[in-house]
């Protein structure tokens, strides 16, 4: 009998499904909850942290010991910075030597072109994100100790640190973060964490490194602009639409609208947290929303979605056709045609896999149309803000989610190379014309 040969997307997914498994136990066992959750609770919200998503069907803060969010908090990073960072860091610390094997595994969890260095940029991610968490921990200690005392107010700046960097919408509160609308260091921290997590590593390490704006990658100028205009216009839109609504920002003062808009202008798109009532929201903003989190945070960042530069691809190819162009050119770079499929693969394959999910939701829960969209869009985008839906799901709803869940975190092509076995071919046939539009 041949011994099993995986694929590094079929390996990388298969540690994942057992990091979602082992945390479901662990979240069942008595120790991890003040009163008893279902094996289906427990697995779900296991897939929610291990995916960074944050959607949860009961309220954490109160259902677990601090066992319960300890465990949380461990799944929530694993997932976020990748199952395989981790193991690179024990070989690292056991002082074994690396494969290729785990170096081609590494490459494709980081999501790199080539082999070159991926061990070297496992270690520094490791680090900076340990700094950036410890900083932003400092900084929530800040306004939360006092408030809270030591013990309480460091462990909570903690966990609120690190679901924050991994752009996972987890809070201790039942009401997320509502009660700090109007808290600059909450709001200030809480997003900044959020946007760095976001923008991906690479992007942030070409920052650090090169500190010229003309010597920075073409992926780096992308995604720092287009996360700079998409944030603007997200913050604006959703002051206009929702500044009258008395349920959401209309109740509050305007400086509690602006500080509310800001927050909730850039957390859509990566984390869900929310400080004031997604349930509320006017129609408008809800389908702003849904369209943030489709398009969601960076290549190679702890956010889903189809990725930022996926869409911004998109959208020049569309661009340079409508000019009647052959090539889309940008910033004096032309984009590979591969580029370009790739991008509409991916766009192509999240909106059917949408489109087929909200469906079935319509067949299994009562709720209304723009609801089950919402949910189903957030838990792709691997975001975690919800219409009041997440605790009012089915069983067969629970388990539709976590399957978004899933798929919205390992990627459509990393699914379906772990299934099919591409294979190249030299053979070419003549051209063929289909007519379109």
């Amino acid at each position: 009998m041949k011994p099993l040969k995986l694929t590094p997307p079929q390996l990388l997914a298969s540690m994942f499904l057992f990091l979602v498994v082992v945390g479901g136990v662990l979240l069942k066992l008595p120790i991890a909850t003040e009163k008893e959750i279902s094996w289906l609770d427990a697995f779900f919200l296991s897939t929610s942290a291990a995916t960074v998503t944050g959607l949860a069907p009961i309220d954490p803060g109160s259902t677990f010991t601090v066992f319960g969010e300890v465990v949380l908090m461990v799944l929530i990073q694993v997932g976020g910075l990748g199952i395989m960072t981790f193991a690179v860091l024990v070989v690292i610390v056991l002082g074994k030597k690396i494969g290729m094997k785990q170096r081609m595994l590494m490459q494709e969890a980081l999501n790199q072109p080539s082999l070159g260095g991926v061990i070297r940029l496992a270690r520094n991610l490791l680090l900076f994100s340990l700094f950036m968490e410890l900083v932003g921990a400092a900084l929530l200690a800040i306004d939360w100790v006092p408030k809270m005392g030591w013990a309480k107010g460091l462990y909570y700046s903690l966990f609120h640190t690190i679901a924050s960097f991994n752009n996972a919408g987890f809070a201790l509160w039942p009401d997320n973060l509502s009660r700090f609308v109007g808290d600059p260091i909450v709001n200030v921290t809480v997003t900044l964490l959020v946007i760095i997590g976001g923008l991906g590593f690479t992007v942030v390490f070409d920052v650090l490194y090169q500190r010229r704006w003309r010597k920075l990658s073409i992926h780096t100028k992308l995604m720092l602009v287009m996360t700079l205009v998409v944030n603007i216009v997200a913050i604006i839109s959703f002051f206009l639409f929702e500044h009258n609504n008395p349920k959401t920002l209309g109740s509050l003062s305007l400086r509690e609208q602006l500080w509310a808009s800001y927050f909730q202008g850039i957390t859509p798109r990566t984390a869900g947290f929310n400080t004031i009532d997604i349930g509320s929201l006017e129609q408008p903003t809800a389908m702003l929303m849904i369209f943030l989190m489709f398009i969601g945070a960076g290549s190679t960042s702890t956010g889903g979605g189809i990725k930022l530069t996926t869409f911004a691809v998109i959208i020049f190819a569309v661009i340079s056709f409508l000019k009647g162009k052959e090539e889309t050119v940008v910033w004096m770079r032309t984009i590979r045609h591969t580029i370009i499929l790739r991008a509409l693969a991916i766009a192509s394959m999240s909106m059917l896999f949408i489109f087929v999910m909200t469906m079935i939701l319509t067949l299994t829960e009562d709720a209304s149309l723009l609801a089950l969209l919402f949910e189903v869009v957030s838990a792709f985008g691997t975001v975690g803000l919800s219409m009041n839906m997440t605790m009012h799901l089915s069983t067969i709803g629970k388990v539709l989610i976590i399957c978004v869940m899933l798929f919205g975190k390992l990627g459509p092509l990393t699914l379906v190379y772990s299934i099919a076995k591409p294979k190249k071919t030299n053979i070419r046939y003549p051209n063929g014309d289909i007519l379109t539009g």
